[in-house]
């Protein structure tokens, strides 16, 4: 790949999803567009980067972001936000809806679904408690092929060991052949929908509770301040938006502000501050010796 290729690429990248591509990426780039030009009959990465310039093929260069595009998830991926919304943003929100019975969530840059299901399974846990509650979950991405296996449900072995408690493997999935199948239950709870994380969000409507994690990550200044600015939009008042362990809004917007008592969540810096509300009491964790539910 050309320098000028390389730099039409990272231009395109970022105007198109944010990314902001490295100037030591150049290997990578080449690796993941070598293959994509295999799979559609493109003779080389010049004659794709030529076809680009001509701008006339949006399905391709569509194909092109989702090349590069990283979709790297797992079950329960660093363990302490699903604590965080087991213990304190859910009973927070069951307390402070009552009246309507409703709860909205939205996993943001959700990839192939694995954290939405795993809040689905949390949520499937606790049953009794949320009879007659309705609860939404939008789980949203760039990558239309991730939302399609997103939507199956279907996961390999190795996916299904990447931070699953064999308790909940068995609970909630089917083995298929050499693959587990999520319940349709649980399918049923999440609306997958294709979106980009910097076009305009207000069909969406306000969420109690929104992640977004590790994404932020490969964004420059400018586009993490464009990405926060549009999830405070759809934040509710006393609503809780949770980041990944190295993401912070400080210093990059004053809609939302961090909250003093737990590490990765940001609240609406003029929104109400939410009750203390008891933590529901942890099930039992009965994980195999040596399981990893934290990894990644």
């Amino acid at each position: 790949m050309t320098e000028t290729d390389f730099a039409f690429l990272r231009l395109l990248l970022r105007q198109r999803s944010g990314l902001a591509l490295g100037t030591d990426k150049r290997y990578l780039a080449e690796s993941r567009l070598s293959i994509l030009c295999r799979r559609r009959g493109i003779e080389s990465i010049e004659v794709l980067m030529q076809r680009m310039r001509l701008g006339r093929d949006p399905q391709l260069e569509a194909a092109v972001v989702e090349a590069m595009t990283t979709n790297e998830t797992l079950f329960f991926r660093d363990r302490t936000p699903f604590d965080l919304f087991r213990d304190v943003l859910l009973p927070e929100k069951l307390a402070a809806n009552a009246a309507s019975r409703s709860l909205r969530i939205w996993c943001a840059a959700v990839s192939s679904g694995q954290e939405a299901y795993s809040l689905a399974m949390l949520i499937d846990d606790m049953a009794e408690r949320l009879v007659g509650w309705k609860i939404e979950i939008l789980g949203t991405d760039i990558s239309g092929d991730v939302l399609e296996k997103a939507r199956s449900g279907i996961y390999s072995q190795f996916e299904v060991q990447r931070g699953l408690p064999i308790q909940m493997l068995l609970k909630h999935f089917s083995q298929r052949g050499d693959k587990w199948q999520i319940a349709d239950r649980l399918r049923a709870k999440i609306d997958f929908r294709q979106h980009n994380l910097l076009e305009r969000n207000d069909h969406f409507g306000r969420f109690d509770i929104v992640f977004c994690r590790n994404v932020l990550i490969y964004f420059d200044v400018p586009t993490k301040e464009k990405a926060l600015d549009l999830l405070a939009q759809r934040l509710a008042p006393a609503g809780g938006l949770v980041l990944g362990a190295t993401e912070t809004v400080v210093g990059l917007v004053t809609a939302l502000q961090p909250d003093p008592q737990h590490r990765g969540l940001y609240r609406p810096a003029t929104g109400p501050r939410p009750a203390a509300t008891p933590a529901f009491p942890r099930p039992l964790d009965r994980r195999a010796p040596g399981r990893n539910a934290t990894a990644h």
